[in-house]
This record gives C-alpha cells, structure tokens and sequence, in this order.
C-alpha cells in the first residue's frame, strides 16, 4: 500500500488503519467505563495507546524549538487581553507547562493542572507557578479563585459526563468578572483524531466533539452569564455575534453530512467554526 497524503507523519494505510483500530477500542473502554472507573483509565489508557502504536504522531512527530515558540506565542496573545499583572491563572490540561511558564511572566500567580507530574516535571518552574495534579475533572483543591482559566484541546479528550463536572468545577474556580478560555475543535469540521480518515463522528480519543452552539448552551446551564465568541479572520481575533454562528451552524448541520463538512472546512465558514469561546463568570 502507499502512504497517506493526509497524515503528517506520512505513515501507511496499514499503520493508520492499525492506529485507529487500537484508539476506537480504548475508546469504547473509557465510553463504556464508570466514573471512578475513568478515573484511572484516562492516564493507563493514553498509556497503552503508546505502547501498542509505536508510530503515533505524538512519538514521532518533531517539532523545533522555533515551531513550539510560536504556537505559545499565538495563544499567549490572544490571552493577554484579559490578563493583569494581579490576575491568577489556571491552564487545565497543561502538558508541559510552556505556555503557563510564560504567563507567569505577566501575571501574580499561575496553576498548572495535569493528571500526570511526569509530563509536566520541570526544575526550572518560575516563583509564582504551582502545579496540581487533578483526576480529569477537579480543578482547584485550595480556596483561591481565579481570573482566567483556560483549556486548550482538552474537552473533547473527556467523557461527556466528565466535560459538564470539569465545566461546573471551573466555572465554581471563577472570581466574579473571571472567564473561561475554551479551545476545543468544532464537530462540524470533523472528526479531529484518528477516526477522521473512516468515520463521520469522531470514534477515537476525542470522546466527543462540540459545535459551538452545543458549547454556548453548556456554559449557559452551568451558569455563565454570558459567551463571547472570537474568530479567526484574516489573521486576527475579531468578536463575533454568537446568532451568526447559531444560523451557520444550523444551516450546515442541516446539509447532507459529505457536503456540510466540505462547506464548514471551506475558507468561507472554517474560521468562524473555530472559533474560541469565553464564558464570562458576572
């Protein structure tokens, strides 16, 4: 067989198909689990993936120094409009904490939180960082109340259930005026794993994706008083009013499903579609 254009890692068929098979199983294994089952299966799970698919974008994949920098650097400008030097911060999901390490620079204090130290471990944290290992859904275990909290390509990682406890949690780690950053793929333009080479719904590790209309209405009921939605156009972050996403949303949801997705990935629709939402705590 020859490769896949699509993959980045430019992988075979054989070792995508083979990857898939593997993600969708463990897939089903967290769907299927409890929820003090999933408590452990997040971090044995993502574990066995790695060792049973040796070829894994995320074992494989080489990114330089420059590469991660600007990445940070994108993020960190689009967060910094609603940081102060008083604010406290908190990344949930933060990986290898890079771009927390950043923020500490502009702000009076920065929780990191991650369900492995391993991944996050670092010598050379700043003063004002603190690190709290959570079980998928906690957020703070202290009293302190933060200004903006912010995730990154973590929702769609979580359990459903999971995702509206993890909502309930950060929204209740809010200060009143505090927001919630909130990256996430939109299901419109999926599926975002692995599945996106063989299904129509994401069957992978992205345990379920979420239209930004599916988002609004989420954060609304866990108590947001108000979302704001920011788009790509153009190469800058303009607000956009959330019924001109609704309208579009409806629109392409409505279409046969190989048309809609074509659409919603067209220049047209794709920057709107991913659009970051910010729920605003009052």
């Amino acid at each position: 067989m020859g490769r896949s254009s699509n993959d980045a890692t430019d992988r075979t068929h054989e070792q995508i198909r083979e990857h898939y098979e593997i993600e969708k199983d463990l897939a089903k294994q967290l769907m299927g689990a409890s929820k003090s089952e999933r408590r452990h299966l997040y971090a044995s799970l993502y574990d066995e993936l790695y060792k049973r698919v040796s070829h894994h974008p995320q074992l494989i994949r080489k990114t330089s120094p420059a590469e991660t920098q600007r990445a940070i650097d994108r993020q960190l400008k689009f967060l910094s409009q609603f940081l102060t030097k008083d604010s406290i911060f908190v990344e949930v999901g933060a990986g290898d904490c890079a771009l927390s390490f950043e923020v500490a620079k502009q702000v009076k204090w920065v929780y990191a939180i991650d369900v492995s130290e391993e991944v996050t471990r670092s010598e050379d944290s700043p003063p004002n960082f603190q690190l709290i290992l959570s079980d998928g859904c906690s957020i703070l275990n202290t009293s302190i109340k933060a200004n903006v909290i912010y995730s990154n390509q973590l929702m769609e990682h979580l359990h459903p259930d999971d995702a509206l406890e993890q909502l309930n949690n950060i929204y209740g780690a809010l200060n009143a005026g505090g927001c919630y950053v909130c990256v996430t793929p939109n299901r419109l333009t999926g599926p975002h794993d692995i599945s996106m080479y063989f299904d129509n719904v994401a069957s992978g590790f992205h345990l379920k994706e979420y239209s930004i209309s599916e988002l609004t209405s989420l954060f609304l009921n866990v108590g947001f008083t108000r979302v704001d939605l920011y788009a790509l156009i153009k190469g800058r972050q303009i607000k956009i009013p959330i019924r001109m996403i609704y309208i579009v949303e409806k629109v392409l949801d409505a279409m046969p499903t190989k048309i809609g997705k074509m659409m919603a990935k067209s220049s047209l629709f794709r920057g709107i579609l991913n659009s970051r939402v910010v729920g605003i705590r009052q």
